[in-house]
């Protein structure tokens, strides 16, 4: 399954190239739950191993969609209030933690969660629309979402081009992982079945 959708990623950036990049990154960040993260390693593994892309233009075009996903999720939250919020938490079955952490954060850091948030599971998707609700300035969030971004995706790329001379051994890794799961499902299976057919044993002979 993993190789699945690694492979499946791995088209989409060969066909749509940088626009992939920009569509993942700006609709993760302005709320809504793609692999954006996932997409940019692969689109920095791509840009060593096959040279479809440029490292360069990845980081720019990450850059740009990251910050303007954030404003976008901002402008959301902002005139959306906190009703939206939790709708939107309810069809992206967002965990109560995960807002309740960010507040928390907000409340104690102020505009500089911000910046630190991108790199923490599951506020990158909420940030943006989360500092909408709670009003903060915009200025002090414009510069922050922008120093945050900078760093976020030049990290994240830099990771996945020095690896992209890994992509073949990643993808044996990940033929294995499948092996590996598809045989314990199938002993799950086999165990649930003997449990189930001892028990109807049981149920027969009383």
């Amino acid at each position: 399954m993993a190789q699945h959708i690694l492979e499946l990623l791995r088209g989409y950036l060969a066909h749509y190239g940088y626009w992939t990049v920009a569509a993942a990154l700006l609709l993760e960040n302005a709320g809504v739950p793609v692999p954006g993260e996932t997409i940019l390693l692969l689109a920095s593994f791509l840009a060593y191993s096959e040279h479809h892309l440029h490292l360069g233009y990845i980081i720019l075009v990450g850059i740009c969609a990251a910050t303007i996903g954030d404003n976008l999720g901002f402008a959301i939250g902002y005139h959306g209030g906190r009703p939206l919020l939790e709708r939107y938490q309810h069809i992206f079955h967002i965990p109560q933690r995960t807002l309740a952490r960010g507040e928390h954060l907000f409340q104690r850091y102020g505009a500089a969660t911000i910046f630190v948030a991108r790199f923490i599971a599951g506020m990158r998707i909420i940030a943006g629309p989360l500092a909408g609700v709670l009003r903060m300035d915009w200025r002090k969030f414009a510069l922050y979402n922008f120093l945050g971004a900078a760093l976020w995706v030049s990290v994240i790329s830099a990771v996945g081009y020095f690896f992209g001379k890994y992509w073949d051994d990643l993808m044996q890794v990940m033929h294995g992982l499948n092996l590996v799961l598809l045989a314990v499902a199938a002993a799950v299976a086999l165990w649930l079945w003997r449990r189930w057919r001892k028990t109807r044993q049981e149920s027969d002979m009383n």
